[in-house]
């Protein structure tokens, strides 16, 4: 292991170190009450005793982030295909999309509860349309991205439209397609989220952000710092298991993954 790969690791396990042993002294020092700020070792604990029960509320949540992921990678693609296909379309369609995503989705979650009557599909409508923007919005810069001089060397050699876009478009359009699903990741973890939070559905096979808000009401702080954590290590297990795909998706032929090594 080299020097600078020692401190990449050795780093943030010192910084964490300082951060919870600093917590646990303020916490302790001040005898914080756990109904207003619990100790590390208390959530920790909490953890470990209630693990089972968040764990299956987590699953819960990611099955439909991972519904949502995948939905908003294929209908993304889909569109920013059917976008890149002429100016006039893109000009047309693209603003829409824009007004759709910087709609906060909280205000429209409930719209969507009502319309669609059913927990699980509203969820995912929710979800899907917090994610789906950085897929549309990457693929389709990278489909208009294509070298001028390769694109001119396509139709010298009377490549069809068909055939640019399979062979010279979709794959300069791969690592911007890639970026895009990376940051729907994390998008469509907090489109659930939040739209669990709206839907407030309990029961066995309620999601993780509903028990959040039930240790909320019960003042059981450190139930909620335990769900919290769980909810953070989705999201980086996740954005960390996207970014293996991506590297090798591009790994071999990509100057990113090329000049990475």
């Amino acid at each position: 292991m080299t020097k600078d790969r020692l401190i990449d690791i050795a780093a943030p396990i010192v910084v964490a170190i300082l951060f919870l042993g600093g917590w646990e002294w303020i916490v302790r020092a001040n005898a914080i009450p756990p109904y207003i700020l619990p100790g590390p070792w208390l959530v920790a604990q909490t953890l470990w005793t209630d693990g089972p029960s968040l764990l299956q509320s987590l699953l819960v949540t990611l099955r439909t982030t991972i519904a949502a992921l995948v939905a908003a990678t294929g209908l993304g693609l889909a569109l920013a295909i059917a976008l890149a296909q002429s100016r006039l379309v893109e000009r047309s369609f693209y603003p829409y999309l824009v007004v759709l995503q910087v709609t906060p989705i909280v205000s429209i979650a409930p719209l969507i509860i009502i319309w669609a009557n059913d927990v699980f599909l509203s969820l995912l409508i929710c979800a899907w349309i917090a994610a789906f923007f950085p897929v549309v919005a990457n693929t389709t810069l990278g489909l208009n991205s294509t070298d001028p001089g390769l694109n001119d060397l396509f139709r010298l050699y009377r490549a069809s439209r068909w055939q640019r876009l399979i062979h010279l478009r979709l794959p300069t359009a791969l690592p911007y397609f890639m970026a895009g699903v990376r940051i729907s990741g994390g998008l469509s973890l907090i489109g659930t989220v939040v739209a669990e939070f709206v839907a407030g559905s309990g029961g066995a096979d309620s999601g993780l952000a509903f028990r959040i808000l039930e240790a909320g009401y019960r003042l059981q702080i450190p139930r909620l710092f335990a769900a919290l954590i769980l909810l953070s290590l989705a999201g980086v297990a996740i954005h960390l298991v996207l970014g293996v795909i991506s590297r090798r998706v591009l790994r071999g032929w990509h100057e990113s993954e090329l000049g990475a090594r």
